[in-house]
């Protein structure tokens, strides 16, 4: 897949921006709050349905504005298709494909993306909250119906918990609470489906994740992973990632842990058990990465996972490879981890890096660079031929030889 063209209006702090890309590696530079990383970030967007700085859409529209559209040109082969996005600060964002109003799930079908961002670094260092989103958002992307069933899961999840708060509120016991066991019904047919489909992505991942970790760390230091389950005992969101390790069908499982943890629940308020409350557990040399692993070790199975998830999307789309998209990565890497990615990325048909110093970027990924600045999308750049110093824009006038 390649991302011919890009267009945004109100979004972020673009007024509005066209962004012309071609296929193998293109670089956006430019200094720290101008908005190279928004342009990446209305990219993945499309394929992935949420940012991977924030949570909320209401950030991504621009101050004072209702409203933020994204409009993205795609090539899968010979065929074009052009995905437009509404994201509304209030009420449902809207999505069309080809001109045709479709809901915005249908978006990933189209839009295959993989961005790494020093972000990434917190899905290994972070609370489980940050690899649960990982994995979501790549379920996604492998499935997009995984949308539904993720956005009915948080749902049925807010209602019985506000059951919950408010039995709790009212000292009610369980046998007075019918209306629960609908819930239950409802959590356990959703939650088992999204329980299943992580481990599966996890089993899926864990030889490429092995493959790429290798590329890019230059060792072999046995990189696993496995999902901590409370509806196996364990309660990753508590500290607590030890589990039962008794087979059983995720459903019945998921039932009686919540039969088990009724009292706790209605004592607390919170729905206690769920796939709201699992972690996905990295180890590296048979030590968990977070706590143990040094800070190269974390960068390499950051960078790994994301690798994996390429890997994984190029052998499964009939579209071609997914567009990849490092964004400001290279300033955190040694310049060994730096050649190794390069050339572990240098054959995918579309690379997308943003970088504050274009000396930042291996020179194999440098071949089409372009200025960004303030919120605008100005001219290539021209690299300094003899000392290597920070290349300047080059207006478009200046570059077919007017006057800049």
């Amino acid at each position: 897949m390649i991302v011919e063209h890009l267009s945004l209006k109100d979004f972020r702090n673009y007024a509005e921006a066209e962004l012309a890309l071609i296929p193998g590696p293109n670089v956006l530079v430019g200094r720290n709050g101008q908005g190279k990383t928004n342009l990446a970030e209305a990219i993945a967007y499309l394929a992935t349905l949420g940012s991977h700085r924030v949570s909320a859409d209401a950030p991504l529209v621009r101050e004072g504005c209702d409203a933020a559209f994204v409009r993205a040109r795609l090539a899968h082969g010979e065929r074009r298709v052009t995905l437009e996005l509404q994201l509304n600060k209030q009420g449902s964002n809207k999505a069309r494909i080809g001109g045709s109003p479709v809901r915005t799930n249908e978006l990933p079908r189209y839009a295959q993306v993989v961005l790494f961002a020093p972000e990434d670094l917190q899905i290994v260092r972070g609370d489980p909250s940050s690899r649960r989103r990982f994995a979501d958002q790549l379920l996604i992307q492998r499935t997009p119906r995984m949308s539904a069933v993720l956005a009915d899961y948080d749902r049925t999840l807010r209602q019985r918990t506000a059951l919950l708060k408010s039995a709790r509120a009212r000292g009610m016991k369980s046998a007075q609470l019918p209306t629960l066991d609908v819930w239950d019904d409802k959590l356990v047919a959703l939650g088992s489906e999204i329980i299943d489909a992580r481990a599966r992505l996890a089993q899926d991942l864990a030889a490429p994740v092995s493959a790429a970790y290798a590329a890019i760390a230059g060792e072999d230091h046995r990189p696993e992973l496995e999902w901590a389950l409370s509806i196996r005992g364990a309660d990753p969101e508590e500290g607590d990632d030890h589990q039962d390790p008794a087979a059983g069908a995720t459903a019945e499982l998921f039932r009686a842990a919540l039969q088990e943890k009724r009292a706790a629940e209605l004592d607390r308020g919170l729905t206690l058990v769920g796939p709201h409350r699992d972690d996905l557990i990295l180890r590296v040399r048979g030590l968990p990465v977070k706590g143990y692993a040094s800070h190269g070790e974390s960068w390499s199975v950051a960078l790994s996972l994301r690798l994996a998830s390429a890997e994984l999307l190029r052998a499964e789309s009939p579209g071609g490879d997914p567009v990849l998209i490092l964004d400001d990565v290279f300033a955190e890497l040694d310049a060994d981890r730096r050649a190794r990615l390069a050339g572990v990325v240098a054959d995918y048909e579309q690379v997308i890096v943003t970088a504050a110093v274009a000396g930042d970027v291996p020179e194999p990924l440098r071949a089409n660079a372009v200025r960004i600045e303030s919120g605008r999308v100005l001219g290539p750049l021209r690299e300094h031929p003899l000392d290597g110093s920070s290349p300047v824009a080059v207006s478009p006038a200046a570059a077919e030889g007017g006057a800049e």
